[in-house]
C-alpha cells in the first residue's frame, strides 16, 4: 500500500503545490499545501478500497484540481488570490479554464521553476532556502529534513516558518522575466549543489548516501535547462557534475552496506548512462565564456569517469584543476582533496606535506576524513602505528555508524601493513 511519504506522493507534492500557488498566490501557500494534503488523504482512503489506479499521478492531479475548484467557488469572496489572475477566478466562464490551464504539464514545470526562485530570495539564509526547497518542492517532512541535516525538528520548523513568512510578503511567484534573475540563479544553483552534496557526502545516521536527495537535486536542476534565462553554462556545469557523481552511487556501498573508497569501487557498476549525460552537459557548459567552480568540479569528475582504474587517472590534470578550484572557491575541504590528488601523482610523502600545509587545517579537526587521509598516507609510507592512531581518531569523529565501521576497518587493516590495498 502506498503511503504519503513514498516517492510518488513526494514527487507529486511539489508539482501540485506549485500549480496551486499559481492560482492561490504565494500568500496562500498554506492553503495550497492543505489542498494537496486533502488529495493525498483522499487517495489513501479510495486506493485502500479500490486499489491503486493505473495512473496515480493523474488521479492525484484530478483530486487536487477538483478540491481547488471547490475552494475557489466557496471562498472566492472572502480571500484574495493570485493578483495576476484577478477577476478571472470570479466567474464560472473563466474559472474552469484557468484552473485546467494551471494543471497543464508545461505550466506546472514553469511553476516549479518559479517556486524554486521564490524560495531562493537572496535575503534568506542558505539553510532556509534549502529547507524551503525540500519542504515545498520535494515534499520532505520537517522530520526528514531534520534527519538529513542533523538538526532538531524545532530548528527546521523555525527555518521553514521564517522562509514562508518571507514568501508571503511577495504575494506572487517570482517572474523569470524580471531583471534580477542572475543573483537568484546563483542562489538556486548553490542551494541545489548543497542539497546534492548532502545526499552524496551527508552525515545521516542511517546511511552516508541519501540517493533520494541526489535525485531531487538533479530533478530540480534539470528544470533550469528548459528556460533560456536559466539554461546557462553554469547550469550545464552543475548538471554535469551532478551526473558524474550520481553515476558513482551504485558503487559507493557494497552488498553488506559498507562504504567503499574510490580505490575499492567496482567501476563496472558506475552508471554509464549518467556518465554520458555528464559529458553532454560538460560540452554545453564549455560554450560560454565563464568559468565557475561547477565547471572545474565537473571536469575533475570527468577525469575520474574516464579512467578504467584509479591508477589510470590523469592525476596531474586533477591536481591542476584543484589548483583552479582553490582560486574560485577556496576551502580546507577542497585543499584536502587536492592533497590526496598530489599523493596519487607525486607520492605519499608529498601528499602529507600538502595536507599539513593546508591553510586553516584546524577547521578540519572535527572532519573525520582529514584524519583518515593522514592515516592512508602514513600507512603507504609504512608508519603502521601512526596510521592506526589516525584511523582510530577518524572513527571517533565519524558522523554515522557506517562511516564509523569503515574507519575502524581501515584501522584494523593496518595490521596487514598495506591497508588491504
Amino acid at each position: 500500500m502506498i503511503e504519503p511519504g513514498d516517492q510518488l506522493f513526494r514527487r507529486e507534492s511539489g508539482r501540485l503545490v506549485a500549480a496551486l500557488t499559481r492560482l492561490f498566490g504565494v500568500h496562500n501557500l498554506a492553503l495550497a499545501e492543505d489542498v494537496v494534503q486533502d488529495a493525498f488523504c483522499r487517495a489513501i482512503e479510495v486506493w485502500r478500497v479500490r486499489g491503486v489506479p493505473d495512473n496515480p499521478a493523474a488521479w492525484l492531479m484530478t483530486a487536487a484540481k477538483n478540491r481547488a475548484l471547490d475552494v475557489l467557488r466557496r471562498e472566492g469572496k472572502v480571500r484574495t488570490y493570485a493578483p495576476e489572475l484577478g477577476r478571472l477566478l470570479e466567474t464560472e466562464w473563466t474559472l474552469g479554464p484557468i484552473v485546467d490551464e494551471a494543471f497543464s504539464g508545461e505550466l506546472i514545470a514553469d511553476d516549479q521553476l518559479r517556486m524554486m526562485f521564490s524560495c531562493c530570495q537572496p535575503r534568506l539564509a542558505r539553510d532556509v532556502q534549502i529547507a524551503l526547497i525540500l519542504h515545498i518542492l520535494c515534499g520532505f517532512s520537517v522530520g526528514e529534513i531534520a534527519g538529513a541535516f542533523l538538526a532538531s525538528e524545532a530548528a527546521i520548523e523555525k527555518r521553514i516558518t521564517r522562509g514562508k513568512k518571507a514568501l508571503a510578503g511577495s504575494k506572487r511567484l517570482f517572474d523569470l522575466a524580471d531583471a534580477d534573475v542572475e543573483p537568484r540563479l546563483e542562489a538556486v544553483q548553490r542551494a541545489l549543489y548543497l542539497l546534492f552534496n548532502e545526499g552524496y557526502h551527508g552525515a545521516h545516521a542511517a546511511s552516508p548516501v541519501r540517493a533520494e536527495l541526489c535525485q531531487e537535486a538533479m530533478r530540480l536542476a534539470f528544470l533550469l535547462h528548459d528556460n533560456p534565462r536559466t539554461a546557462t553554462p553554469s547550469t550545464h556545469a552543475l548538471s554535469a557534475l551532478m551526473s558524474f557523481y550520481a553515476a558513482r552511487l551504485p558503487g559507493r556501498i557494497d552488498g553488506a552496506g559498507h562504504m567503499l573508497s574510490l580505490y575499492e569501487q567496482d567501476r563496472s557498476r558506475w552508471d554509464q548512462r549518467l556518465i554520458e549525460r555528464g559529458r553532454e552537459f560538460l560540452n554545453l557548459a564549455a560554450r560560454g565564456d565563464v568559468l565557475t567552480a561547477y565547471h572545474v568540479e565537473a571536469a575533475i569528475a570527468a577525469l575520474h569517469a574516464d579512467a578504467q582504474r584509479t591508477e589510470d587517472t590523469n592525476w596531474g590534470a586533477v591536481v591542476e584543476l584543484y589548483d583552479q578550484l582553490l582560486v574560485l572557491r577556496p576551502s580546507p575541504v577542497i585543499a584536502l582533496n587536492r592533497a590526496i590528488a598530489v599523493a596519487a601523482h607525486d607520492g605519499a610523502q608529498r601528499g602529507l606535506e600538502a595536507l599539513r600545509a593546508i591553510e586553516g587545517h584546524d577547521r578540519l579537526s572535527a572532519y573525520p576524513f582529514y584524519a583518515a587521509a593522514l592515516g592512508e598516507l602514513e600507512l603507504r609510507l609504512g608508519h603502521i602505528d601512526v596510521a592506526r592512531d589516525h584511523f582510530n581518531q577518524a572513527a571517533s569523529l565519524a558522523r554515522n555508524p557506517i562511516e564509523h565501521t569503515f574507519l575502524l576497518q581501515r584501522a584494523a587493516a593496518c595490521e596487514h601493513g598495506n591497508g588491504g590495498r
